[in-house]
């Protein structure tokens, strides 16, 4: 099953057959300012949540979390844009030292992949961490930078 997130949340495909539920939200990554004289990366961090529940208790099972590349297109390099078409890259990565990018599992990006154990009907939410972070060096137009990733999980 896919369930894809846009911005809030915005489930494109519908359930197949299986008694859990696994539907996906997500808190934004907010940088702040960034300041082109660091010498340092700017980096902050968003959550994607997974939130499972059974309609046929007890159930176990594991899903896949990707995200898109964004307005960039591409893993290598993923750029924030703001008017006028400035651009700002940045990065998404799957853990707190930055060694592997978060994607759908092309081009050297990596897939989260969590589990899930129903024993009831009760939902259980699972975090994840989604580490961001601006390099150092890029010398922007000033404005407001945005991209927009999509998070797909299949389950």
């Amino acid at each position: 099953m896919h369930q894809r997130l846009l911005l809030a949340l915005g489930l494109l495909a519908p359930p197949l057959v299986r008694a859990a539920s696994c539907p996906v939200s997500a808190t934004g990554i907010g940088f702040g300012s960034y300041d082109p004289r660091s010498g340092t990366p700017t980096e902050a961090t968003g959550t994607v949540t997974v939130t499972c529940q059974s309609a046929a208790p007890p159930e176990s099972g594991s899903y896949g979390i990707a995200l898109g590349s964004g307005a960039s297109g591409s893993y290598a390099g993923r750029a924030m844009m703001a008017a006028g078409g400035a651009v700002l890259y940045y990065q998404l990565y799957t853990d707190a030292s930055h060694t592997a990018v978060w994607g759908d599992g092309s081009g050297g990006s990596a897939v989260v992949s969590g589990g899930y154990s129903l024993s009831d009907g009760t939902p259980r939410a699972y975090g994840h961490t989604v580490y961001g972070r601006i390099p150092a060096g890029q010398w922007p137009a000033a404005g407001s930078y945005t991209d927009t990733i999509t998070v797909t999980v299949t389950y």
